[in-house]
Parts: structure tokens; C-alpha cells; sequence
């Protein structure tokens, strides 16, 4: 029988919620604070915890803390409200299975708690032998060669995919920011996938590239004759995406006109097609994005801040590439294997130096930059690597990267990596690459000689 640990402050609901899960046949024990519940666990073993997220003494976060201080990897689900998103978040990164929003859906509940019980921890991968060709990335490229995207395994990409997760259920209108390339579309693509709107239409609209003068039919859709050109009845991107989710790309280019009937349609909840006396309801979950500031397009007058208001109940902002330094040769070799399939080709990958290079690289036109290059190199590539000449004179705009710091025994440990700290600013990502160990073994050091930053 599975033991289920309730940490709940509110009496009745734990009571509640321990009895039912005690009739799905769990051995469930409850308590309404942290430190009982940290008593409890030095105590007696559980299978599972259930934690509300705020509670007397301290909240989820701080019990999370604690048990990966204690090395307890014992899965937990967070039971919160979406005003809680931001630390639902920070609860996820470190180490929450899942989470539940409140009130609590008790066949969703059940299903995240067998989910959870049942999930083996991930076996580490086997270690490349020589003679298999094993490209670094191969492991995730390779999960994914079937899609048209890789989400990323840097910090930064598994921020922002937990925000997805977080705010997709909900109606929010989500305004995704960030530079153009990183994958805008994508994301507003995955916020409709786990939404409750999935099974109804995500229609995309590019707002800079519709004229001033269709905007409002684009939007709203027209009657045949409503103005000259207008020959048939034209169904607008609102009523198309009826139930499901509307994404306006590049909204910062509507003209002010423009905005405004946008505005009155998202207060409204009703359009008018041009032409037409009859109003008709509407029911869409808005997604929109950006590469412009919209703060200081409101500042200049070109952009409406009540409308900035209604689009923007929560913000998801795309890192660039050279923010995801993991996640660069991950790319690399998910666009190779997606050109290898279009041009035919069966390069194995990268060499050494060509790989130094697109990691050295800031790629100003992120991931878009990074596909096109990559497909060209394969197209022009005579053996069975990717070299430097065939990425071109592009890359060679390249800033060297330090040299490597290597660590050698403990006398010379701690030094090196508080150099390699100041050399880098201060960036634990980019200290571990000096160093030449990953992330997680530079954080265990940094504990080992309680060098705190």
C-alpha cells in the first residue's frame, strides 16, 4: 500500500481530502505545517507528499528546500492557486513532480498521484562506445525527430516550458516577447496544445503584414459588397477561432485604428463583420507576441496601454540563442537531422572545430539563423562532417571563448573556480564550461567549499 503525506492547514479540507484518497486505498497520514511535516518525514517513510503551497509557518518551497538538503527524492505534487503561478514555477525547478490547482478536481488529483507513483526515475544514458558515432545532442535530437521543434534543455528553456505548463489551463491572454527567430509561434502553438481550447481552432494571424485598410475584415470578417473587392462573405480570424485560440503575431504593428477595434472586440466579447448590422459573440482565448518594447511604444503614443493591459495578463519572454548555451548543439544536430531528411544527406554531424565555432557564436537571428545556416552547410558538405568551411564567413564573426581552466586537485580547486567566477561575471553556466565539468558538479563544489555567491 502507497503512504500519502497531506501537509494541509485547512482542517476540514485535509480531512476531506484524506479521507477519500484513504477509500482509493492509499495509507495517507496529514499535517498542517512544515515542521510537522519535516518530523514526520525523519520519522516514517512516505511514498508521495501532498503540500499545500502556503501554510503557517513556511510554504511548499521552503519543504522542497529542505528535502533536497536532506537528499529525500520523494515526489511531491503542490496544491496552489493560479495566482500562484510565479511560485508554482519556482516550486517545479526545484524538484516538484507537479502541480494542482485549487479547488482541487479529484479525478485530476488521482491522476497526477498515480502518475507520480508510478513514474521510474530516468536510467542514465549509456555511455557512447567508440565506433557508434554518438554526436553530442543525438539522445534529445533524436526523441524528437519526428517534430518540427525541440524545446531545449538549458535553465532558460526549462523555465519558460514550466510557465507554459502552468498558464496554458488557464484563460489568461499571454503576450510572448522576445526577438525574432527564438520560436514565438511555437510557443503560443504549445500554449493551445495544453489548453482546454485544444480540440477548437488556433488560428495565427500576421498583424504586420495586414494593410490599414482590411485589418477590420481580416479581424471581423465582411458581407459580400460591403466595399469594393468584397465579392463574397468573408469569415474573420474572431469567428474562425470560435472556442479555440486566437494568436496575433507582431501585434505591435497594428496601426492605433486598428487597436482600438481590437480593444472594443476583447472588452466586448462581440464583432460586428464589416458591412453588417448583426452582432455576433465571441469566445477566444487571445495569445499575442512581440519582438518591439510595447512599454515604450505606449510611451511614444503608438501603442494603447488599456489594450497592453488586456493582452498582457501574463508575460512568457523568449530567451535568445546565446542565452541557451546548452541547448546550441542540441539545435544544431535537430536541424541537421531535419536537412539530412529534406536534402537526402547522411552527415553524422559536426567536428570539433566546426562545433567550437556555433558555440562561440551570438547568433543574432537565433534559431531561424541557426536552421538556415545549418541546412546550407549540409547541402554543401562533401564528407561525412560539418567543418568550419561550410558553415562560412558568417561564423567567423565568432568572440573567442576564454581558455578552458582546467581543475586539477583540491588544493588548486577552490581558486580556480572563484577565477573562473570573476572571469565570467559571475555566471555559473558559463564558469562550469571554463572549468570543463557541467552544471550540476560546479554547484556541488561551489557546497563543497561554501563559496556563496
Amino acid at each position: 500500500m502507497k503512504s500519502i503525506l497531506i501537509v494541509e492547514d485547512d482542517l476540514t479540507f485535509g480531512m476531506m481530502l484524506k479521507t477519500w484518497l484513504s477509500k482509493k486505498g492509499f495509507d495517507v497520514s496529514s499535517e498542517s505545517n512544515i515542521a510537522r511535516a519535516q518530523k514526520h518525514l525523519e520519522e516514517q517513510r512516505a511514498d508521495l507528499i501532498l503540500s499545500d503551497l502556503r501554510l503557517p509557518d513556511h510554504d511548499g518551497i521552503h519543504l522542497l528546500k529542505w528535502m533536497n538538503q536532506k537528499g529525500l527524492s520523494i515526489p511531491l505534487i503542490i496544491m496552489t492557486g493560479y495566482a500562484d503561478i510565479q511560485s508554482a514555477v519556482q516550486a517545479i525547478k526545484l524538484g516538484a513532480r507537479d502541480y494542482v490547482a485549487k479547488p482541487v478536481n479529484p479525478e485530476e488529483l488521482l491522476k497526477k498521484i498515480t502518475e507520480a507513483l508510478q513514474t521510474p526515475s530516468a536510467p542514465p544514458a549509456p555511455a557512447p562506445t567508440p565506433g557508434n558515432n554518438i554526436r553530442k545532442g543525438d539522445t534529445a535530437a533524436a526523441a524528437n525527430k519526428d517534430q518540427a521543434y525541440l524545446e531545449g534543455e538549458s535553465d532558460a528553456a526549462r523555465q519558460l516550458y514550466n510557465y507554459v505548463d502552468l498558464v496554458a489551463p488557464t484563460n489568461m491572454s499571454v503576450l510572448i516577447n522576445g526577438a525574432s527567430g527564438t520560436g514565438k509561434e511555437y510557443v503560443a502553438h504549445r500554449i493551445h496544445q495544453l489548453s482546454k481550447r485544444s480540440n477548437k481552432p488556433f488560428i495565427a494571424i500576421d498583424c504586420g503584414s495586414i494593410p490599414k485598410e482590411l485589418a477590420a475584415s481580416e479581424f471581423f470578417g465582411h458581407v459580400k459588397g460591403s466595399f469594393t473587392g468584397a465579392l463574397t462573405d468573408k469569415t474573420g480570424a474572431f469567428v474562425a477561432a470560435a472556442g479555440g485560440t486566437l494568436f496575433l503575431d507582431e501585434i505591435g504593428n497594428l496601426s492605433y485604428e486598428v487597436q482600438i477595434q481590437l480593444l472594443r472586440a476583447l472588452q466586448e466579447r462581440k464583432i460586428r463583420p464589416v458591412g453588417s448590422n448583426q452582432e455576433i459573440t465571441v469566445d477566444v482565448r487571445l495569445v499575442s507576441a512581440t519582438n518591439e518594447n510595447l512599454e515604450q511604444g505606449i510611451e511614444r503614443g503608438v501603442f494603447r496601454e488599456d489594450l497592453y493591459h488586456r493582452i498582457n495578463e501574463f508575460t512568457l519572454r523568449m530567451p535568445d540563442l546565446k542565452e541557451r548555451q546548452e541547448d546550441i548543439l542540441l539545435f544544431a544536430n535537430f536541424f541537421l537531422d531535419q536537412a539530412n531528411r529534406e536534402l537526402d544527406k547522411q552527415l553524422i554531424g559536426f567536428d570539433d572545430k566546426a562545433s567550437r565555432m556555433m558555440l562561440d557564436y551570438h547568433w543574432p537571428g537565433n534559431l531561424r539563423q541557426m536552421k538556415n545556416i545549418v541546412k546550407r552547410a549540409t547541402l554543401l558538405a562533401q564528407g561525412r562532417f560539418i567543418t568550419t568551411a561550410e558553415l562560412g564567413e558568417e561564423l567567423n564573426e565568432s568572440i573567442p571563448a576564454p581558455s578552458s581552466i582546467a581543475l586539477r586537485n583540491e588544493e588548486t580547486e577552490k581558486e580556480r573556480i572563484l577565477e573562473a567566477l570573476r572571469l565570467t561575471g559571475h555566471n555559473k553556466s558559463k564558469a562550469a564550461q571554463l572549468l570543463n565539468i557541467d552544471r550540476k558538479t560546479l554547484y556541488n563544489k561551489l557546497k563543497l567549499y561554501s563559496i556563496e555567491l
